[in-house]
């Protein structure tokens, strides 16, 4: 089963604290979404908000139609899954991914039935006799992820749930939470401040700041164009050229205020719509899959520059390269 979430007007405030600010969004049945925001931006409310760990100062939160208004966690159609996967030691892996089934009442076969069903949806085939400290991080994150989806939920919710992991098994882990959800259709809601997981993972990304909602897309869109100067920021390193006086630009972007964005990926000597003119490379660092370069521009001495080349660009220290911007956004300052 899956369903969709409606949130309309929803605000939290403790005390004079203003946790989330009227925030609307609609997430549709099967949708992939990510809430990425600095800590204290008011993801992880408007997600305890979703399974009922909390309350509304006012709006209304529903799913597949129904308020939620009043409902209890348990009798909610979601679940969720926490960075600190809270497994029960005494229990095999089984009996672990088949309690929210006990709780419900549902015969031991069926429930160990669906365990082992779940267990070999997440790659842990026939260790349902297993214990959790025979796991690894990763593995027992995928326990925990079974455990939420044994119960069939309509919307599945995850805080944080790759922040206990290293790197390596972040990655791995990203690549099996969007595989899984493909395969079951749920309606996943993830939260995080980890812009790279949120682009692997997301179908659309919800920017989060100060209680409200940035901007909101697919991870490319967000990326690439931005609605806000924050999501600019935010999102990854960029390139803030404040526009107005000489600026040494062919042709000058249009306007004569804002902000000039642009990612130093898309820089590059190849040409493209907007020439910056020849800038004078500074430093540069080998980074493995690219070359990160701090230029100063030649014609405007103030302008200084972060620019990704190709790992193998034979450049050096003060050599003068002519760069071109292939994407760019210019922003209203903040």
């Amino acid at each position: 089963m899956t369903a969709g979430v409606a949130i309309d007007r929803v605000s939290r405030s403790y005390g004079t604290a203003k946790a989330l600010d009227d925030v609307s969004l609609e997430i549709a049945a099967g949708e992939y979404i990510v809430l990425l925001g600095p800590s204290g931006c008011g993801k992880t409310t408007l997600l305890n908000l979703i399974g009922g760990f909390d309350a509304p100062s006012s709006g209304q939160i529903s799913i597949g139609g129904r308020s939620m208004a009043g409902v209890a966690p348990k009798d909610r159609p979601t679940t969720t899954v926490f960075q600190d996967y809270a497994l029960f030691p005494h229990m095999t892996l089984a009996e672990n991914v088949a309690f929210g089934l006990r709780m419900r009442g549902v015969s031991r076969a069926a429930r160990l039935a669906r365990a082992a069903e779940m267990l070999a949806l997440v790659g842990l085939e026939g260790r349902g006799n297993r214990r959790p400290h025979e796991l690894s991080g990763g593995q027992r994150q995928r326990v925990a992820l079974a455990r939420a989806l044994a119960v069939d939920p309509d919307v599945l919710l995850l805080d944080e749930p790759l922040g206990a992991l290293d790197l390596k098994l972040r990655r791995g882990m990203q690549d099996e939470l969007k595989a899984i959800q493909r395969r079951v259709g749920t309606t996943f809601v993830h939260v995080t401040h980890d812009q790279e997981e949120a682009m692997a993972i997301a179908d659309r990304i919800v920017v989060m700041n100060a209680g409200r909602i940035e901007d909101l897309g697919p991870p490319k869109t967000v990326y690439l164009a931005p609605r806000t100067l924050f999501t600019a920021t935010f999102m990854g390193e960029v390139n803030r050229i404040p526009l107005g006086g000489t600026l040494p630009f062919d042709p000058p972007p249009a306007g004569n205020s804002g902000v000039l964005c642009i990612r130093p990926e898309s820089l590059s000597t190849a040409e493209g719509p907007l020439n910056l003119g020849p800038c004078r490379v500074d430093d540069i660092t080998f980074f493995g899959t690219h070359q990160r370069a701090h230029v100063t521009s030649v014609a405007a001495p103030d302008l200084k520059l972060t620019v990704h080349l190709p790992q193998n660009s034979p450049v050096a220290p003060g050599q003068t390269l002519t760069l071109f911007a292939h994407d760019f956004v210019v922003l209203e300052a903040q």
